[in-house]
């Protein structure tokens, strides 16, 4: 690898080594990708020039077409490839990192967005409840880690496609979307906490398993964010949905305990997300980026609901 220190470079392709920062040929993962956050990621990825994004989503009635025609809209040289993707299913993972190095022969970024925040009480909470908030939040984490790093090993030539760079040294950043119950316990349910708590945990256990791959993993942490979700259509049992929207808390609310005054944008996610993909990060990992306005250092204990 290229000596740092010295300013010297072993590839202009090689993310870390671009003065840009830009994701020119890189072949990314998304899952959730037609939830609110997971759009702006592949918004954000798009912006930064990655050429392909798999736009994976679990609900079997989703619709790719619109979402492939928005970021097109703005980005014409990315490709984006709706995909079905069971989160907790390891066939579908295997599967999934199969079709991406046959199509494109590279791996770059895997980002998990895909999580869910169970009930908001214990009462409320079944085993099946846990359980599924385990799959969405932890193990597909776990999935990504486990699986990723080999594909994001292998190198590749460069494609004849829109974007396209040589792949010519190992790189990959695994990216996993929680929320600040990562690290708190009064933040929601106990569903969201425990199972965030593992997903941070991927992470940290992330860094010894991945040294010396060239691959990192970061967590992404987000607080209140407005994820524009009606009330009315909103499941209050929290198993459809991946972060609690902000109109559940006053904007007296927000400005008593937020200290921005204001609930986050999916967009304000993703652009961390796209800091952590690429080259502008090449010394992160094992980071939780705690993207919540300040609310979780002035009491962490606020409750959205």
């Amino acid at each position: 690898m290229g000596d740092l220190q010295n300013g010297s470079t072993d590839s202009e392709y090689f993310s870390p080594y671009r003065s840009d920062g830009k994701l020119f040929g890189f072949v990314c993962v998304v899952t959730g990708a037609t939830q609110p956050v997971g759009k702006a990621i592949l918004l954000e990825l798009a912006a930064h020039g990655a050429a392909c994004i798999y736009a994976c989503s679990e609900d079997s009635q989703s619709t790719y077409t619109q979402l492939a025609d928005e970021v097109n809209k703005q980005f014409p040289k990315t490709k984006v490839i709706g995909y079905p993707y069971k989160l907790a299913n390891e066939e579908d993972t295997l599967g999934l990192i199969d079709d991406v190095l046959n199509s494109w022969g590279r791996l770059d970024v895997w980002i998990t967005s895909s999580g869910l925040l169970g009930p908001p009480s214990i009462a409320d909470t079944t085993p099946a409840d846990l359980q599924k908030c385990f799959e969405a939040n932890s193990m597909a984490p776990f999935f990504a880690l486990k699986y990723a790093p080999p594909a994001m090993a292998k190198t590749a030539p460069k494609g004849s496609y829109p974007n396209a760079a040589p792949k010519d040294q190992t790189y990959g950043s695994i990216i996993v979307v929680s929320s600040v119950a990562s690290t708190y316990g009064g933040c929601w349910g106990p569903c969201l906490t425990m199972s965030s708590h593992a997903a941070l945990g991927v992470v940290r256990a992330g860094v010894a398993t991945l040294k010396g791959s060239g691959v990192r993993i970061n967590c992404i942490s987000p607080g209140q964010i407005d994820v524009g979700v009606d009330l009315k259509g909103f499941d209050m049992r929290g198993m459809s949905a991946q972060l609690p929207p902000s109109s559940l808390q006053s904007e007296e609310q927000q400005r008593k305990h937020i200290g921005l005054e204001r609930a986050g944008l999916p967009m304000e996610i993703a652009r961390v997300a796209g800091f952590l993909a690429s080259g502008f990060s090449s010394y992160v990992t094992g980071a939780n980026m705690v993207v919540d306005g300040g609310a979780s250092v002035m009491n962490p204990l606020t409750v959205p609901i």
